[in-house]
């Protein structure tokens, strides 16, 4: 994971958040918060570690990308004008009867694998990818990308069970909590709670990341494609409307038009994040000082036999005086 692959995605995650303004333009109602959410994930998927084919989108040797969200389609046909799939003149026709590019992922679309409109079908529609994959004894793999608002639709833990069940290890899938739905926060309209311990609860490993830090996503698909045995689900904290401050963490643009002025502040956003990229390549890292050196430990200077202090003198113990003796024995020692 060399800093040169980390930076050439935060790039492109960058520019699909570029192609992805251009699409909803100015006056057209599009979904921006849902789909500027998966820019890093994207980036990293289709610029990295999935096997694609930019001459051709049908080859039988590449991996499935499935958009369960499909109202955040326009993130994806961002990473496939960039692949080649189409011209970036197509932006200007999305969801118009002579465009190619449609409000949700239709099957028309170059290097779009199934059609997604209805929420909680896609991670059913990957698990029957996986087995017949397996089935066909082909390495590639299915990737589904799901919303959290989406997992209150009963088909996601149907899908869920089916996938531990047989044990489809070639699946990996993403949920992309951003926290919000098209009428406010998820938690007040269908409240999830502890959706990596449901997940886990129904056999499935679960990794949890910060889904706009290229370095987790990296490291967490890498993880995934070396588990076997199950099934693996990455459970992405992100922001809704990531990458426009007018927009982040709001509802509103969950489908919403931008004015003339927002659009001209998105594009101020996104020149500045770009010129801090630039600065970040650019920056040399601090030239490390050489450690100082340690001054060489004293020797413990040897030790000076400790004088002998002088011995208090004992007092002199007074003899008793001698009684003078009496006559009567005196008489007898002369005697």
């Amino acid at each position: 994971m060399d800093k040169s692959t980390i930076m050439s995605l935060k790039r492109t995650a960058l520019q699909l958040r570029r192609n992805l303004l251009e699409m909803i333009g100015v006056g057209k109602v599009g979904h921006l918060g849902g789909s500027s959410s998966l820019a890093e994930i994207v980036a990293t998927l289709y610029f990295h570690k999935m096997k694609v084919n930019k001459s051709d989108p049908k080859d039988g040797g590449r991996d499935r990308f499935l958009l369960s969200k499909g109202h955040g389609v326009l993130i994806q046909y961002a990473a496939l004008a960039e692949l080649g799939y189409f011209p970036k003149s197509e932006f200007a026709k999305v969801k118009t009867l002579g465009g190619e590019l449609q409000g949700h992922p239709d099957m028309k679309t170059p290097g779009i694998e199934a059609v997604t409109g209805s929420l909680g079908q896609g991670l059913s529609i990957g698990v029957g990818m996986a087995l017949a994959l397996r089935l066909d004894k082909k390495p590639n793999r299915v990737y589904v990308v799901m919303g959290d608002g989406e997992l209150s639709e009963g088909q996601i833990w149907e899908a869920a069970m089916a996938a531990w069940k047989f044990k489809i290890d070639n699946l990996t899938a993403f949920v992309d909590c951003n926290k919000l739905q098209a009428m406010g926060p998820t938690c007040e309209i269908f409240e999830i709670p502890n959706i990596a311990q449901k997940w886990k609860a129904f056999g499935w490993n679960v990794i949890q990341i910060n889904g706009h830090r290229v370095e987790e996503v990296l490291a967490a698909l890498d993880k995934a494609e070396k588990i076997k045995g199950g099934p693996t689900v990455i459970i992405a904290d992100t922001v809704k409307g990531k990458g426009f401050s007018f927009a982040e963490g709001k509802a509103a643009f969950h489908n919403g038009s931008l004015t003339e002025e927002q659009y001209k502040q998105a594009k101020a956003e996104l020149d500045a994040a770009a010129a801090a990229l630039t600065a970040e390549e650019t920056k040399k890292p601090a030239a490390k000082k050489p450690a100082a050196k340690k001054p060489a430990a004293k020797k413990p200077a040897g030790k000076k036999p400790a004088k002998k202090k002088p011995m208090a003198k004992k007092a002199a113990v007074k003899k008793p005086a001698k009684k003078p003796a009496s006559k009567k024995s005196a008489a007898r020692k002369r005697g």
